[in-house]
């Protein structure tokens, strides 16, 4: 089943079981995949395009809840934490800063990398390794520009 009909059979269940949260937060993503679909002129979106489009609402969602915390204003913020939650179970786990260094210190060595002028050579390499992924790019920027600096 793709990611795209697994959101579509959640967004049933949801309407049956009248949860008001899961289903208005399904609804705004079929809504964005349903418009992705018009632009292309597809009959269906691959998992990637799809999961594109969960990770860019989760980010909005958790930035907004951020901007309702500074604005004291934390009913709004749980309302947003709540829908990043359940935009969240369609993602994978997102890499570990851990595997993120790890791969950056191999990237270095593979490539020879002597300081920050190859952070451009040394996270092609490290993001291209976990391509398909869940991986959060300035996560990875500040590391290999921790491992750089260090060098």
């Amino acid at each position: 089943m793709t990611l795209q009909e697994t959101i579509s059979t959640d967004l049933k269940t949801a309407l049956k079981a009248k949860d008001e949260i899961v289903l208005g937060t399904l609804r705004l993503i079929k809504a964005e995949i349903q418009y992705e679909l018009t632009k292309t002129g597809a009959s269906e979106l691959s998992d990637t395009a799809v999961m594109q489009i969960l990770k860019t609402n989760y980010k909005r969602r958790k930035d907004t809840a951020l901007e309702y915390d500074k604005a004291n204003r934390p009913d709004l913020s749980s309302k947003e934490m709540e829908e990043a939650e359940i935009i969240s179970r369609y993602i994978p786990k997102e890499v570990s800063e851990e595997e993120i260094g790890k791969a950056t210190e191999v990237a270095i060595l593979e490539l020879g990398a002597s300081g920050p002028q190859d952070m451009g050579k040394v996270m092609g390499k490290v993001m291209a390794k976990f391509k398909g992924q869940n991986i959060d790019g300035s996560k990875v920027s500040s590391l290999v520009k921790q491992a750089l600096n260090a060098r």
